[in-house]
């Protein structure tokens, strides 16, 4: 296992929200539905994506976006045109004034918008979980990614597209599944470009030693490594290991563990009602207390208090 899939094995999507719009301008969405992750794919005509701290830019049919929650943002067909629409946390839509919209906007199965034939259309995904390990991902992403249609092709997007209208048995995890391959899809596309700043993690993936020190560590973050096991099993010196780990990573060998498995504890007391016991043996921890120390001096918090909160 690398790095990249262990980010997004925990938290795949469930559930997730997932559209077709069609508009006619003058239109404007506020979003602040507070998403950890949301992808948009232009279909038809261009658009204006528009932070609240940052520029306008501009999308093209083609073009790929992820937008890092949960800050809020708007998306229309001109930067001069005001939000008409706001969608909310749950994905509730209203007016700025708070009139309900859901029923107005409805033009069928995952379909919304202001006009059936509308000129702009965009395929729209977003998940819903917050999770610990995802925020390692989130960390390693600008508020709005673009993967312009000229750099990358998909046939995803074409399989979504048709798939996202249908109402039959097993739509849900269909679509759901589509979404987390879209989005490794794009993430791949986004970390590969030649200007990318890349996290270390991804870019020690290919590195003849640290790559295969990482698979081992995300293979099994329950055996008791050390340094000296992951130099044997690479067929490197302890020390050689280390330096290359630390320049590549930008953290030591076992302070990379550590926060892999603390990370991957927070998401298992926030997404499951497993026993602290339970979850300190899945990620590597003898036993509760020992998984609560570590716990608390990485959070700030007790692994209770984290699951209540």
């Amino acid at each position: 296992m690398d790095a990249l899939t262990d980010l997004l094995d925990g938290p795949r999507a469930r559930g997730a929200f997932m559209l077709r719009a069609s508009l006619n301008p003058p239109w404007s969405v506020r979003i602040q539905d507070e998403a950890p992750i949301t992808l948009l794919s232009m279909v038809r005509d261009d658009a204006w994506l528009i932070p609240d701290d940052g520029e306008p830019r501009r999308v093209s049919p083609g073009d790929m976006v992820i937008f890092r929650g949960p800050d809020p943002y708007t998306v229309s067909d001109d930067p001069a045109t005001e939000p008409q629409i706001v969608i909310h946390p749950g994905q509730h839509c209203t007016t700025l004034d708070g009139t309900p919209m859901s029923e107005a906007m409805d033009l069928g199965v995952r379909a919304w918008g202001n006009a059936p034939d509308g000129s702009t259309v965009m395929l729209i995904g977003a998940y819903q979980m917050r999770g610990a390990v995802t925020q390692r991902l989130l960390s390693a992403l600008p508020p709005i990614a673009i993967v312009r249609g000229d750099t990358w092709k998909s046939p995803l997007v074409d399989v979504l597209g048709e798939e996202i209208g249908r109402d039959e048995p097993g739509q849900d995890i269909v679509l759901d599944r589509l979404l987390d391959l879209l989005l490794i899809a794009t993430l791949r596309a986004w970390f590969s470009r030649p200007d990318a700043e890349t996290p270390g993690w991804y870019r020690a993936h290919g590195d003849a030693v640290v790559g295969p020190a990482l698979r081992l560590l995300h293979d099994d973050l329950t055996h008791p490594w050390t340094v000296a096991d992951l130099a044997s099993e690479v067929g490197v010196s302890r020390a050689a290991l280390a330096q290359r780990f630390a320049k590549l990573i930008g953290e030591p060998p076992m302070s990379y563990l550590t926060g892999i498995r603390l990370a991957q504890a927070a998401d298992l007391l926030r997404e499951s009602d497993a026993t602290l016991e339970a979850v300190a043996r899945q990620v590597g921890y003898g036993n509760a207390f020992a998984l609560s120390t570590a716990f608390k001096r990485e959070h700030g918090v007790s692994p209770q208090e984290y699951r209540t909160a």
